[in-house]
């Protein structure tokens, strides 16, 4: 007989609907037994009934009021954040996190963006004050109660093998700007603040989008006015770190900041360390075979290099990367992400 799909849809006090999807190859009506009581129909029969407790299961669960996930999705603790900017590392640290058991990474989703600019960027204190604004203070917990539906269900959708005993690291450095958002929104989850030396950083993006380099072209100012392109880069980390910095600052959930230099430096003591502070156990020789995989001696040349996105992996390398006066115009402007994260730094030259 054809395959058909077999939907069984629940819906609870109209508060959510759960969607089972089961393939098989008879109707409930087509199903019999044969005269030994045996054989794949019986077995369907009892895949079916057992179809009928989950459901059974799911509405006595919404009926006490747990409606945001369906079972054997990504619990909202197992969410890991990592927040911060562009160029800190983000895809090296993801990688090392997203190929350990029960791990797995989701690369970019810019929800963080999607919700933070129309909240942060496009709408002032007086739009966000209006009633019929769609992301209006006035039903903040209206939308923020959606907004962590959307990223469940995402994540469920997107990653359905990981299961309840997994954890999902999120890569969102160019989300962050949304960060305090989603850890309202998701309260329970972990956070990685990432930081790397804004002059490194700003150093790294001038070089990605000069002529003849992997990001060629995405900004001309790079060749045309890089002094301009250095304060419009600089400004725009202090931006989104800071809404990060702001996360952190404000989550009530497992956090720890970590250091891009101190990942180079010591990597799998710094990763013990970040562990540790998410409250998640991991044994070292695991952590020691991601190290090795993705460290930077291991990548091939041809991957790596001037023009490549994996550069340089040295940090410092800005002072040969940056004219005095472009580093000037990074610190004056990211002053008090150096002074939080690296004191003792000295200024290259007065800000512009």
């Amino acid at each position: 007989m054809p395959n058909f799909e077999q939907r069984a849809v629940v819906d609870v006090a109209g508060k959510v609907k759960a969607y089972f999807k089961l393939e098989v190859g008879i109707t409930r009506g087509g199903v019999s037994d044969p005269a030994e009581g045996g054989g794949p129909q019986h077995l369907l029969r009892e895949e079916l009934a057992a179809k009928d407790r989950e459901i059974l299961r799911l509405k006595a669960r919404l009926a006490a009021g747990d409606d945001e996930a369906a079972p054997g999705a990504i619990p909202p603790e197992h969410f890991i954040w990592v927040f911060g900017v562009a160029r800190t590392g983000s895809s090296w640290l993801g990688a090392m996190m997203g190929d350990l058991e029960d791990h797995a990474t989701w690369y970019e989703p810019y929800v963080g963006d999607l919700f933070g600019y129309a909240y942060y960027m496009r709408a002032g204190e007086q739009q966000r004050g209006r009633e019929d604004y769609i992301l209006g203070d006035p039903y903040k917990e209206a939308w923020i109660r959606s907004l962590r539906k959307f990223v469940l269900e995402g994540a469920h959708a997107r990653f359905p093998e990981l299961g309840e005993d997994g954890y999902l690291v999120v890569k969102e450095p160019n989300g962050s700007v949304g960060a305090p958002l989603l850890v309202e929104a998701l309260p329970e989850s972990r956070l990685i603040l990432l930081v790397r030396d804004p002059r490194d950083v700003v150093a790294s993006l001038l070089a990605a989008q000069k002529e003849g380099s992997w990001g060629a072209g995405e900004d001309s100012l790079a060749d045309t006015d890089p002094d301009g392109f250095v304060k419009q880069r600089a400004r725009m980390y202090d931006a989104s770190f800071g809404k990060a910095w702001e996360a952190y600052e404000a989550h009530q959930g497992h956090k720890v900041a970590t250091r891009y230099e101190d990942l180079r430096y010591d990597t799998i003591g710094e990763l013990e360390r970040i562990y540790s502070a998410l409250g998640i156990p991991i044994e070292e020789e695991r952590l020691r075979r991601v190290v090795e995989k993705h460290a930077w001696e291991n990548i091939p040349s041809k991957q790596k290099g001037p023009t490549k996105p994996r550069r340089k992996a040295t940090p410092g390398e800005w002072r040969e990367d940056l004219t005095p006066e472009q580093a000037g115009m990074v610190e004056g402007i990211t002053a008090p992400v150096l002074n939080a994260f690296y004191p003792g730094w000295e200024r290259a030259a007065p800000a512009d």
